[in-house]
């Protein structure tokens, strides 16, 4: 089973922006499509992004295409977020996931992270 670290979350300022990392160890790397849940406070795990083995095909959320950058390295077996133009809607904890191309629907998730936009 792969193992998820999140890290880069923090406090920033609407508008600002930040990068998520998630660092996978464990299993083949390329072997995992890889994306990114949230969760506000009081609100649903929801998609955020995804993108599949080879960094070739990516899919965004509604509230953040055009702001938000899912990459991967596979070399360095990390997925990243770019956040820009951050708003305060955009506070939640932030969750890595790893799907296996195996395995499609059976998720592995991160730790997560914490992500806050002030007004």
């Amino acid at each position: 089973q792969v193992h998820l670290v999140e890290s880069g979350g923090g406090l920033v300022q609407a508008g600002g922006s930040l990068r998520l990392s998630c660092a996978a160890s464990g299993r083949t790397f390329s072997s995992y499509a890889m994306g990114w849940f949230r969760q506000a406070p009081g609100k649903e795990r929801e998609f955020v992004a995804a993108i599949n083995w080879s960094g070739g095909k990516t899919d965004y959320a509604d509230s953040v295409k055009g702001r938000f950058t899912i990459s991967r390295d596979n070399a360095k077996n990390t997925v990243y977020l770019q956040m820009n133009s951050l708003k305060p809607e955009d506070t939640a904890v932030y969750y890595c996931t790893a799907e296996e191309l195996a395995r499609p629907g059976s998720l592995s998730w991160g730790q997560g992270t914490q992500v806050t936009v002030s007004s």
